[in-house]
């Protein structure tokens, strides 16, 4: 399954920083962000629960990009 989150992030190599954080969470089968469009598109493991998932996504992403934000 995939889903897209809207994204608020300053630069382009911090958005570069969430995606590879987004990638390495437990759960997500590959994560992509946009910086231009400021989306980031997840795709989840089989059997996996979205909401449950992005919860690490975010706060994976906090701990290398602190004022970085994703909308679930």
């Amino acid at each position: 399954m995939k889903k897209t989150y809207k994204i608020d992030v300053d630069c382009a190599n911090c958005a570069n920083k969430m995606e590879e954080a987004a990638q390495k969470t437990y759960g997500v089968a590959n994560a992509t962000v946009n910086f231009m469009a400021l989306k980031m598109i997840v795709e989840f493991e089989d059997g996996q629960e979205p909401k449950a998932v992005m919860q690490e996504v975010r706060k994976n992403c906090k701990k290398i990009e602190d004022d970085c934000e994703i909308f679930l």
